[in-house]
């Protein structure tokens, strides 16, 4: 089964709420939350993740862009998060955000900027429950999906066959079947959902 789970970074900021509301066929609810160090950007924090949880029963999956996400992971799962990744190639030692994730209650995900190989992952790769394969540059929405860290979903299922592997960044209708080929279970994508005339239909063919 793909699970799809529309990215709240290319939805209206002036609308969120009704933006949400036009996506719950989805599956879960991406959400980029960037710091202006690891990433050139800024996006949201904890306070409109929190505002967001009372208008929707989706799975928020949190991906932090940020320099040193330990600080925050409670703060999040308080907002509302569900599932909290972190990049493998911040300053904060892996273990320790897992075991802030964990111990926060949420599911523990680590992604993988498009340069950085599986083997960044370390011994630590057994207690993770999701890893986000980056296919576009983190810190901006709306770029042209990069085909070869899809190789990495591969060898990501061989070392971790029970881990979720998703895949993040230029997900359309085009590129879609060439992820769920490779074996990804969790497609996120922003411009192709929440800028369709019909999102729910957009949402069931990106599934099928």
């Amino acid at each position: 089964m793909v699970y799809i789970a529309p990215s709240l970074l290319a939805a209206d900021f002036s609308n969120l709420a009704g933006e949400v509301k036009k996506i719950e066929s989805a599956d879960m609810l991406h959400v980029d939350v960037m710091d202006g160090h690891f990433v050139p950007n800024l996006s949201i924090g904890p306070a409109v993740v929190a505002a967001l949880r009372k208008k929707t029963k989706l799975h928020f999956d949190v991906h932090l862009m940020m320099e040193d996400p330990v600080p925050y992971i409670s703060a999040f799962r308080r907002a509302g998060a569900g599932t909290i990744t972190f990049h493998a190639e911040c300053g904060c030692s892996p273990v320790e955000a897992i075991a802030a994730i964990k111990a926060s209650g949420c599911r523990a995900g680590v992604a993988l900027s498009p340069k950085t190989p599986v083997s960044a992952i370390g011994t630590w790769g057994e207690d993770l429950d999701q890893v986000t394969v980056m296919t576009v540059e983190p810190g901006f929405g709306g770029q042209k999906m990069l085909l070869e860290p899809l190789r990495k979903i591969i060898e990501l299922k061989t070392r971790y066959p029970r881990l979720l592997v998703e895949v993040d960044g230029g997900v359309n209708l085009h590129t879609a079947p060439v992820c769920k080929a490779a074996g990804a279970n969790i497609l996120v994508a922003g411009t192709s959902v929440f800028q369709a005339e019909d999102p729910y239909l957009e949402i069931r063919c990106l599934s099928m």
